[in-house]
């Protein structure tokens, strides 16, 4: 694939997105779209931003029954989404029933541990041991489900991809050097993760709320 860096648009403004994704567009392979902007515009915002011509990460961390998953994810295929997300804790039928639903051209991945978890965050929701291991503990599931990859934080990405050559990473939670980590806590550079095995790096706030997005995006493009 071409470039690795898919912009997570935190920008609660549609236009002021819309106009972001036009800025950085020759800096970044694709743009993210999470929760906060799907709930916020809908259907109609995802068509504005893919208007710009950049690939379509809906980050919807589906996580239902089987059936309902499903129905989401043909409820989708209008957007025609690059990568989109489901919980690998919804277990192996949900996935399974996810992939099957998905366009034929749109990659689903697995969230593993969220990267804002950290191992006291996570043993608090009853799931002992590491997020290391329950990461990896899911990865398989995920892998044996048939779907195409996981998202991870940096930490884990390079033990997935021993476990699974052919997977598709998605790893969020990336700084530059020097950037804050803000809410995340389990936190690598772009170029770690890449180097790693990363497939995708999400980044949002290094470039999105920086005071030049177009040079932040063009700086971490050529850590790369």
């Amino acid at each position: 694939m071409g470039n690795p860096v898919y912009l997570a648009l935190d920008v609660p403004q549609l236009d002021a997105a819309v106009a972001l994704c036009r800025k950085v567009k020759g800096h970044v392979g694709g743009v993210k779209l999470g929760l906060e902007f799907f709930c916020a515009h809908g259907h109609h915002g995802v068509h504005e931003i893919a208007h710009v011509g950049l690939p379509i990460f809906l980050d919807l961390k589906l996580h239902d029954i089987p059936n309902t998953v499903a129905g989401a994810m043909q409820a989708i295929h209008v957007l025609e989404p690059a990568i989109v997300t489901v919980h690998a804790g919804g277990g192996r039928a949900m996935m399974e029933d996810a992939k099957a639903a998905a366009g034929e051209n749109c990659k689903v991945v697995a969230v593993t541990v969220l990267t804002s978890l950290d191992d006291t965050a996570l043993n608090r929701t009853g799931v002992p041991g590491s997020a290391h291991d329950q990461v990896l503990r899911l990865a398989e599931l995920a892998e044996a489900s048939g779907l195409d990859g996981i998202v991870c934080s940096g930490h884990e990405v390079k033990a997935v991809h021993d476990q699974w050559k052919k997977g598709f990473f998605v790893v969020p939670g990336l700084r530059p050097g020097g950037k804050a980590a803000g809410d995340q806590k389990r936190v690598v550079t772009p170029r770690e993760a890449r180097d790693h095995g990363a497939s995708v790096l999400v980044i949002g706030r290094p470039i999105s709320r920086a005071e030049d997005p177009l040079a932040a995006a063009r700086e971490i493009e050529g850590t790369l």
